[in-house]
This record gives C-alpha cells, structure tokens and sequence, in this order.
C-alpha cells in the first residue's frame, strides 16, 4: 500500500528530535536521472459504459491510463502539480522522485505525460523499507515527504530550475510507537492562510488508530509546537493522501480493498476550521468509486487552480509494479453545487 514553509528551515534540528538518515544538502551529488517515454491512453468516461461526466459536486475532467519505456516507472504514491498545471513533481515508493509535465487539450483535459524523468531520493541501492517514500506536499521552495515503516518526514529545498536537496528529517511528533509500520503517514499539508493554523504542517495516517479507532494526525508549527487530533475512520476506508483547498478545507483521498468487493476509493471534504487539539474530525462524502469505475488503487492527490478558479483535483494510482494493476491520472473539477452544462 504501498505557504510561509522556508521559515522551517532556520529551526533548530534538536528541536524535532531529528535522527538523520542520509547526507544533507551539501554532500548530495547530481542525481542519475532515468529519462523515460510515457505512453498515454485517454481516459474520457470515469464511469465504465456510461458517458456521465457530473458526480454530485464534482464534474469529471478527464484521466490517462499510463505506461513507460522504463521498468523503474510506476509505484506512484503522491505529487504535486504546480500553479501552471502542466509541470509535475512526485514520488515513488520505491524510493525514487518522478517529474514531468501533463500535455492538455484546449479544453484543460490530459492528453497525455511528456517529458518524464525518474531518479533515486538517495543514491545507490537502498533497502525499500527505508526508503518507502508516501506523502508529499510543496510549498513554496519547500518539499515536505513523509515516510513509512522508517517513520519520519524529510524535508527539502526546492531550487527554482534544479531537484530537491534534502535539508533535515524529522520524527513526526506523534507516539512513534504506536504507528504501524506500513500504516503511517500517507498526508503532509501545509495549511493554507485562510485557516488559524496557517503555515503548519498537517499529518494524516493511512490507518495508525487512536484509543477510538480512528485515525492519527498531527498539527506542527515552525516553531516546533505540536498537537494531536484525529480523522474519522468509517466503512473501512484507508486515507491514501490528501491536500487543502484555498478555502482552508481538507480534501482527503481514500481507499478500501477486500477480496469480495477489490479495491474502491472514496473523496472526502474535512471543514478545516474543526481541527483543534484533541478533536476528532470528519466531513462530507464528495465521491464514493467502486470497479464500475476507473479506479486502480488510488495513492495521491494534488490539488491546483483553473484559470476560471475551480478547484482542480489531479489522482494517481500506485500499480505496485504488477501487470494486474495501472497507473491512472484522474481528475475532477470541483464545481459544487453548479448546474451540469450541456
């Protein structure tokens, strides 16, 4: 399962109780790069033999089913689609970072990824559990990457026309002890300034529980200041990932798989102002997709703006290197209570 940030960076490492994996910034060399050919088959229908394109409060805008000329690609967990909507960052859970751009039609749909490339987070062959790369989110020159099983989340300066230098790893400042190993933190989010905890760090576990069954999370100041809060867990659902939308509400991407039903995903809508300390928050159901759609096992989330001002949320999906599995690109334009045109 498989934003004020730069501030971050003059606090004192003690203060996280940093523990160091790898080499910082200046021992970092030029990474290898992978350079790859994405080969995209468009996706026009989400629903599989219907042509629906409105789904209560958000309207279908288009997905690719991807493949590559490289065995390295796939495993995508999270990323991160920049204010242009074209220039792309993520990474893999094998422990590499994955950048690229999305081509679109007049209309803003994917037509397909150019221009991709793959690269190792630490080079030289690293064991995948200490590299199992989950969540990420960018603010400003700042990547934020959490990681699971090694628990912890790093931090990096983002070079305007360069790649990401790691600066520091932090423990998340949660109980390490009660995190599962492979049910960790799945979401980091620099809140936005429409909320009272803006410029904080937010974490949500894939399915780390509290006392009540719920999820774990964290709110984390520049400062080192920290608090504790959950997210409500229902239906079995996993949180994969998520990101805040302008407004300072928490759109969280989520996923259940058994072998009666397989996989599903599931969006939901978190009002930002309930995350307080000790709260326990919870929201509306913005899309709930079985197999009668097209979904594969759903990891990251990003959210970007259309030049119209709708919230524009970009999917992937984590095939786990498996030939039963794709690699999707979805996306949704959250229109809400607007009328359907046409």
């Amino acid at each position: 399962m498989q934003t004020p940030a730069p501030v971050i960076r003059g606090i004192a490492v003690a203060a996280f109780g940093v523990a160091a994996l790898f080499p910082a910034a200046g021992a970092v060399a030029t990474p290898d790069i992978i350079p790859m050919t994405v080969t995209s088959s468009p996706i026009t229908n989400f629903r599989i033999g219907t042509d629906q394109q409105r789904f209560g409060e958000l309207e279908f805008a288009g997905g690719l089913e991807m493949t590559a000329s490289s065995r390295h690609f796939g495993a995508l967990s999270a990323l991160h689609v920049f204010p242009d909507r074209s220039r792309i960052l993520g990474v893999a859970d094998t422990g590499l970072w994955f950048a690229g751009h999305i081509d679109r039609d007049k209309t803003g749909r994917p037509t397909g990824l150019s221009g991709a490339s793959m690269w190792r987070m630490v080079p030289g062959s690293i064991a995948k559990w200490k590299t199992d790369a989950e969540g990420m989110t960018v603010a400003g020159g700042t990547v934020f990457v959490s990681f699971e099983q090694r628990h912890r989340i790093a931090e990096y300066e983002l070079p305007k026309d360069g790649h990401p230098v790691l600066l520091r790893e932090q423990k998340p400042p949660v109980p390490i002890y009660e995190l599962r190993d492979n049910k960790g933190f799945e979401t980091v989010a620099v809140a936005p300034n429409s909320l009272p905890i803006a410029g904080a760090l937010v974490g949500v576990t894939e399915r780390s529980l509290d006392k009540n069954g719920n999820m774990m999370a964290f709110v984390r100041w520049p400062d080192g200041s920290s608090y504790e809060f959950s997210v409500k867990r229902s239906d079995e659902f996993d949180i994969t990932d998520g990101q805040f939308l302008p407004d300072g509400d928490l759109i969280l991407l989520e996923r259940r798989f058994n072998m009666i039903d397989g996989v599903a995903m599931r969006i939901r809508r978190i009002p930002g102002k309930d995350i307080a300390e000790g709260a326990t928050v919870d929201g509306k159901v913005l899309l709930e997709a079985n197999m009668l759609y097209q979904i594969d096992n759903m990891e990251g989330l990003s959210i970007s703006i259309d030049p119209d001002g709708t919230p524009r949320l970009t999917l992937v999906s984590d095939d786990n290197h498996s030939i039963l599995q794709r690699n999707l690109l979805l996306e949704f334009r959250l229109v809400g209570d607007m009328p359907e045109q046409g």
